[in-house]
């Protein structure tokens, strides 16, 4: 998770949500990844969905089987879906998403093979998003 807050970190300094992401496998990261939206003006840009495209072009497949991602808030439901389809054996997140979490709809949203582990760093995560946040009232 420290490694995805590292990446949430080179967002927030593009002034994008600082949201950062890895995908490992065999313990080795394979993807990095934090949120374009801003940057590649594609409101899909997300962090989740750049290292599922990164990590599934680094396997030469589309399915992230035996991948954990790691990803500093709670995945929203369309990120949620691409995980889904990728077939990812775990997701590990930092910050729930109250508002826009796929945790609003996780029976549809989650693939039978996936595991879902909550609440890692989430204090760092969460401050670095209120930071940015804070910021932008300011």
């Amino acid at each position: 998770m420290r490694e995805a807050l590292k990446e949430a970190r080179k967002a927030f300094e593009k002034d994008e949500v600082p949201v950062g992401a890895v995908v490992v496998a065999g313990n080795r990261i394979i993807a990095r990844a934090h949120n374009l939206t801003e940057t590649l003006n594609d409101v899909t840009a997300h962090a989740e969905m750049q290292a599922i495209t990164s990590a599934a072009s680094y396997l030469g497949g589309k399915y992230l089987k035996d991948c954990t991602l790691y990803v500093t808030l709670e995945p929203c439901t369309m990120c949620a879906g691409g995980l889904y389809w990728a077939q990812i054996t775990r997701i590990v997140y930092g910050a729930t998403d109250v508002k826009r979490g796929f945790t609003l709809h996780p029976s549809s949203l989650l693939h039978p093979v996936t595991t879902v582990t909550s609440g890692v760093l989430e204090i760092e995560c969460a401050a670095i998003l209120t930071e940015f946040f804070r910021k932008k009232r300011e």
